[in-house]
């Protein structure tokens, strides 16, 4: 029976992909094998020895302290893509809110007075102070080409607009997903001075903290429109608020309050809508609960932050051990010399690298004793040892 302990409340149709006659879930449970979570901070979280995997309900994992588990050999799973479409619906709707001048319009409506004809009159006069502008012809660029900024690059080309995008790490899979008509920046720098519109699609790492500043703003188009519902801290707020304020920005659209920025005219700050539909909550479940099974019960690894994605069919008369360990040279001939010298045969093996962390696979005829795992367990550079 595997233990799941859930730091948040996880969508009952993801949980639901854990049969309840090997899965005990709960919201407290002693010794768990896993974890499930969406917002959780982990950073101060007493790790139990039995953790095994950690399964994040969503694409960004900065609640996570995912150094520390990739020390301790366990793998952090999250969900990309699961909440593309609404990410991607929310970014389309900032874009139009802010294009027509929707907020500021639809407050000026709120606060008419008096009889009918007298609002007409008041609507008819008024009007005029929220002229806005039609999305085809103008130009969105869009930093980070996963599966969300693929979704927004490819239905803003729909809607006659020219699209340009920047993502250095953009996978072959993603890349046949994109529209043939989506040009390619050579650098950020170069996709910010010939937008209208730029929306940010990127984990926030030291490499994007700050990302938009005084600096590039000054060397982007007038009246340029910034979309933010990636995270807090990608876009300086101060030097955007600056730039609002004379006039070289239209309007900042964001998915990240402040006192900074709730209450300014040109901002719309939504409240972290991001990924807030039901269809999306259900699919971040379901794909991270499918993950973190099929971790535990075949060692298999699919989208983890901290160790490589493999895989390899488990035979039902075959056992498999699992070694996560540090990427280091004749670290593999050790844990297989171990095997060997009990006379045990492998069957199968493999082995994939990420950075500095690797991964191993073994598939043997007979299960080793508790003394050869331990054997294992104590080979400089192993993390974690499993035998299923």
């Amino acid at each position: 029976m595997f233990k799941v302990l859930t730091l948040n409340n996880i969508s009952i149709t993801g949980l639901d992909r854990l049969p309840r006659e090997s899965y005990e879930i709960a919201s407290e449970i002693q010794h768990p094998d896993a974890v499930l979570l969406r917002s959780f901070k982990m950073h101060d979280w007493d790790v139990p020895d039995t953790l095994q995997a950690i399964g994040r309900a969503g694409a960004g994992v900065n609640n996570i302290p995912v150094e520390k588990m990739t020390a301790k050999g366990i793998p952090v799973f999250n969900a990309p893509g699961a909440n593309s479409n609404a990410v991607q619906e929310l970014v389309l709707t900032g874009m139009l809110l802010s294009a027509r001048n929707i907020c500021p319009a639809w407050e000026f409506a709120k606060q008419l007075k008096g009889d009918d004809a007298e609002i007409t009159k008041q609507v008819e006069a008024g009007k005029s102070g929220f002229v806005g502008f039609e999305l085809p012809g103008r130009t969105l660029g869009v930093v980070g080409l996963g599966a969300i900024g693929i979704k927004i690059a490819n239905s803003a080309i729909a809607l006659g607009m020219r699209v340009i995008g920047y993502d250095p790490k953009i996978t072959v899979q993603g890349a046949w997903k994109l529209s043939h008509e989506v040009e390619q920046a050579t650098s950020v720098d170069d996709l910010l001075t010939n937008c209208d519109f730029v929306t940010f699609h990127v984990p926030l790492v030291e490499a994007t903290k700050n990302m938009i500043n005084t600096e590039r703003l000054a060397n982007m188009r007038d009246n340029v429109t910034i979309l933010n519902f990636a995270r807090s801290g990608i876009i300086n707020d101060e030097a955007v608020v600056a730039a609002l304020d004379s006039g070289k920005v239209n309007a900042y659209v964001c998915d990240f309050p402040s006192n900074l920025l709730s209450n300014h005219p040109k901002v719309i700050a939504l409240p972290h809508l991001g990924a807030s539909t039901a269809e999306a909550e259900d699919n971040c479940a379901i794909m991270v609960a499918e993950q973190v099974k099929d971790y535990l019960e075949n060692g298999n690894i699919t989208n983890s932050v901290n160790f490589p994605s493999i895989k390899m069919r488990k035979q039902a008369d075959q056992f498999r051990l699992t070694v996560a360990h540090e990427n280091v040279p004749n670290i593999l001939s050790s844990i297989t010399n171990a095997i060997a010298n009990v006379e045990i045969n492998i069957v199968d093996m493999l082995s994939k690298s990420l950075n500095d962390a690797a991964y191993t696979l073994i598939d043997i005829e007979s299960p080793l004793s508790e003394s050869v795992q331990n054997e294992i367990k104590a080979i400089e550079g192993v993390l974690n040892v499993r035998c299923l």
